[in-house]
């Protein structure tokens, strides 16, 4: 049995940049970490020649074109598994539709597993690349690469999208003082509410190749991922929250969707309450809430957003890896 883990993450500005749409004509930026949340695969030999899948349901198919999960089908037809196995998917958070980049972080840790079962080590350049190539050249998916490439990495990257299709991760190096006070100072609560990010992003993509007003936008975005990059290098945190906020801002202003009045009553109490920024992960319309705020104002905002279900997590370095082989 072969077991991996791959972390979820938190972007926290300059989401959408990695979509080709936007880094096509101008490179794409964001700042985004890995988080002590996972997805774990197992994958175990099969005894009767057959594919088993548990996942939210459980498939049983002797050939791989049967399989509905599109990302298994694809995955063992990339790795070249014919058969003969059993995979297993555990997360620690719900999976689908939280803004967590749970769909990239599956497939990442379903390639690691797929290989390692074969005796085969991949590095996170190439588990990221295949992640890509099945869920964005394959599937077809309006997704972006920043899911894929914090999955197989991990850590807090500055992350870059270059029109060549390149991809450049840079190590946000930094006191572990101020990596420590960042953790320290952000709030995440679950909504509760469970979104498709794909009708989003399709809209957001389309937006991005036919007007120019919204590139503009993006490229402010992208802006302030290098601002953010930089103030962190430089340990200095004073602007963090107020540049959630103005990522946030102009994230809205990207599709129609990505917030709602639901959504805005919960920022604008957060805010209210001792916040100074914040996001809602993803591309919008649900899943989690993130907020920048003064440790000693924590205790409000969690009371204010008490129908809301506080989360604790932390940072985590490192990316896909296999935790367990028997």
């Amino acid at each position: 049995m072969i077991i991996s883990r791959t972390p979820l993450r938190i972007s926290f500005v300059g989401g959408g940049s990695d979509i080709a749409s936007f880094y096509h004509h101008t490179s794409g930026a964001v700042v985004s970490t890995a988080i002590n949340k996972y997805i774990y695969i197992a994958v175990n030999r099969q005894f009767d020649g057959r594919i088993l899948v548990n996942y939210s349901k459980t498939e049983i198919v002797t050939k791989i074109s049967d399989i509905e999960n599109n990302l298994v089908r694809e995955a063992l037809k990339l790795t070249g598994v014919t058969g003969g196995i059993h995979i297993i998917s555990i997360a620690d958070i719900p999976s689908e539709g939280t803004g967590m980049g749970s769909s990239s972080s599956y497939i990442v840790g379903l390639l690691n597993a797929l290989y390692a079962y074969q005796g085969k080590h991949i590095n996170a350049e190439k588990l990221a690349k295949q992640a890509c190539q099945i869920e964005i050249d394959i599937l077809k998916k309006p997704i972006g690469k920043q899911d894929q490439y914090i999955a197989a990495y991990g850590g807090l990257q500055h992350i870059k999208f270059n029109s060549d299709e390149s991809v450049y991760v840079d190590p946000i190096i930094c006191k572990m003082e101020t990596k420590k006070t960042l953790e320290k100072r952000l709030l995440l609560f679950y909504t509760g509410i469970m979104r498709s990010a794909d009708p989003i992003l399709a809209k957001q993509t389309k937006n991005m190749a036919s007007l120019t007003a919204k590139r503009k936008i993006m490229s402010k975005m992208v802006q302030l991922a290098r601002e953010m990059s930089n103030a962190l290098n430089n340990n200095k945190l004073n602007d963090f929250g107020k540049m959630l906020h103005e990522n946030w801002i102009f994230k809205t202003q990207m599709a129609q969707g990505v917030s709602s009045l639901q959504i805005d009553s919960w920022y604008k109490l957060a805010i209210k309450n001792g916040a100074i920024g914040g996001k809602l992960l993803g591309a919008g319309g649900g899943g989690f809430l993130l907020f920048y705020a003064p440790e000693e104002k924590h205790e409000k905002i969690i009371i204010a957003l008490s129908d809301l279900s506080y989360q604790k997590f932390s940072f985590e370095p490192q990316g896909s890896k296999i935790i367990f082989i028997d």
